[in-house]
């Protein structure tokens, strides 16, 4: 690399300025000594560079930057430069210290927050002795957020308005047009999932009640969705496959091997239909219809035919092509608790208890009984596991009050939130923007791919459903998070379709993404959160409740 185009990043500029090279012409011992003009040290606000970014610098910074000799004044304002981006230039102001040595530099005003900026220090800075800069130095750091609110202030009830009807928008502007199921992120064009669809039908009754639609236009489109499911779409032992091609019913394969059922996408699915059979309960020919149809779907449903020859455990994955390959047992703690309550609870096809215990809940392996941030967790892996685990299974069952041999569910959900939120404000890896505002980890979106967030895999990503989701577990850190999402991000996190699916403040990233699975767990929760109503409707649905006694939980519901 040549020297005039070398880039010296903020974490070498100690270790490599640490001295100064001087050279003496030999012939004139009497002749001053020559010194290369070197800097020598750097400071944001007072606090020395030893990273290659700086984060969470504040938006009006000062810089110091240290030279070993006086500098000319003359042409600095072309020698250094500050740039947001690549491209605009910020005007700066420059003053000096300890005899011209020292260049203090200021923004003329204050800079955008969370953004990026360069500051370029180029070789024409030029001594008083007339020897130039060695090297161009570039600084590189980010500003941390701007604490003014970016939308007008609402009451808590109006802004759980707004979030519930922006983000209900993803399934009702953005279903598919044919089949309405639920596209897998805004990018997908045909490609529709099961599971996320399933929680789309469970944000109609939400919607409805809200008055974001009315009841007629939401039976419309519950008849074209289970229309599309019971005549059209592909299944496999009544189960249907992850994702599906939203115009032709056909499967998309997720993966080279998973080209057939999925049992757990299907329970999400199931507990939608389910749930919309319960609100749709008129006395109408159409409505009839309507749970007639989703009955037939939902008792079609092999459960017990996924125990792979009998065993006592339930198998994710089939395939017409390559059978059991996959060879995936559902087994806990996870997210797939409502895949056990609902094969209990099949008329059809119904599995015995054993089947939970010794599959699921494995004889009692998956109790842990750890006590983390000063609160007890019942279930699971260490620090929780990512909070999606106490979301998806609880949008249609209540936890308040549930128990069974291994865990009051309750406590499990409630601390598993808690916990997420502790770990995010202690923030052990010391993360850009972590806080008791800004938390909430869970399988999302990441920069360049996919990753189930959680304390033990931590990357610095926040996703909003992870910390919104948890609202009737964690009302008050819930609240303060989507408060501090929607008016301290605003429109960086804030689109079409409500939040993006997750951001990082370390890498000064935002998602462009939306997904089926995370916005509509926000829609529900914070339903369940106000009224109970996603809880109570799929609890009217008398099969679900056998299957919950007939596994051995309890309930005041129940």
């Amino acid at each position: 690399m040549k020297k005039s185009n070398c880039v010296y990043h903020c974490l070498l500029i100690v270790s490599l300025f640490a001295g100064f090279l001087s050279c003496k012409k030999k012939n004139n011992p009497t002749e001053p000594v020559q010194v290369n003009l070197q800097l020598t040290r750097m400071e944001i606000d007072g606090n020395l560079i030893t990273e290659s970014i700086t984060r969470n610098v504040n938006r009006s910074p000062v810089i110091q930057v240290r030279f070993n000799a006086p500098l000319k004044k003359e042409k600095i304002d072309v020698a250094v430069v500050l740039n947001q981006g690549s491209a605009l230039r910020i005007p700066i102001a420059f003053s000096w210290l300890q005899n011209d040595s020292i260049l203090v530099i200021r923004p003329e005003q204050p800079l955008p927050g969370l953004s990026r900026f360069q500051l370029s220090i180029g070789s024409a800075v030029e001594a008083k002795s007339g020897n130039k800069l060695n090297a161009v130095y570039n600084l590189v750091f980010h500003t941390g957020i701007d604490s003014a609110d970016k939308f007008s202030l609402l009451s808590d009830e109006q802004l759980l308005d707004t979030v519930q009807r922006r983000t209900f928008a993803y399934f009702w502007e953005f279903g598919h047009p044919v089949s309405g199921l639920a596209r897998e992120r805004n990018t997908s064009g045909d490609l529709v999932t099961s599971g996320g669809s399933g929680f789309g039908l469970m944000t109609i009754p939400v919607a409805v009640e809200r008055k974001f639609i009315t009841r007629n236009d939401a039976l419309e489109r519950v008849k074209k969705t289970v229309g599309f499911l019971k005549n059209t779409a592909q299944t496999f032992h009544g189960a249907f496959p992850h994702w599906l091609n939203g115009k032709t019913g056909a499967v998309i394969p997720f993966s080279a091997k998973d080209n057939g059922a999925d049992l757990i996408e299907t329970s999400y699915l199931m507990a939608g239909l389910l749930t919309v059979r319960a609100y749709f309960s008129g006395t109408s020919a159409e409505e009839f219809s309507l749970r007639k149809d989703i009955t037939t779907i939902w008792e079609a449903v092999e459960w017990s035919w996924f125990r792979k020859s009998g065993e006592n455990v339930l198998y994710w994955h089939w395939s017409p092509n390559f059978g059991w390959d996959m060879n995936m047992k559902i087994q806990g703690w996870n997210e797939c608790l409502i895949t056990y309550v609902l094969a209990a609870s099949s008329p059809t096809f119904g599995i015995p208890k054993s089947v939970y215990d010794q599959g699921f809940a494995r004889s009692g392996a998956q109790v842990s009984n750890q006590n983390q941030y000063g609160f007890q967790l019942p279930l699971g892996p260490s620090l929780g596991g990512p909070l999606f685990f106490s979301h998806y299974s609880f949008l249609g069952i209540n936890p308040f009050g549930l128990r069974d041999a291994y865990a009051s569910y309750e406590q499990q959900v409630v601390s598993h939130s808690r916990i997420n939120h502790a770990y995010c404000a202690d923030n052990p890896k010391k993360f850009a923007g972590y806080s008791r505002v800004c938390w909430g980890l869970t399988a999302s979106d990441v920069p360049n791919g996919y990753a189930a967030s959680a304390p033990g895999n931590d990357i610095g990503v926040i996703s909003p459903t992870a910390a919104i989701s948890s609202l009737p577990f964690t009302p008050d850190e819930s609240m303060a998070a989507l408060r501090f999402f929607y008016y301290k991000l605003g429109d960086k996190l804030w689109g079409e379709y409500g939040f993006a699916d997750a951001f990082s403040i370390q890498e000064l990233w935002f998602a462009g993404s939306t997904l089926a699975i995370d916005q509509g767990p926000i829609v529900i929760m914070i339903e369940n959160a106000r009224s109970r109503l996603i809880w109570d409707l799929f609890l009217k649905n008398t099969e679900i409740k056998g299957g919950l006694r007939a596994l051995g939980f309890t309930a005041p519901y129940l």
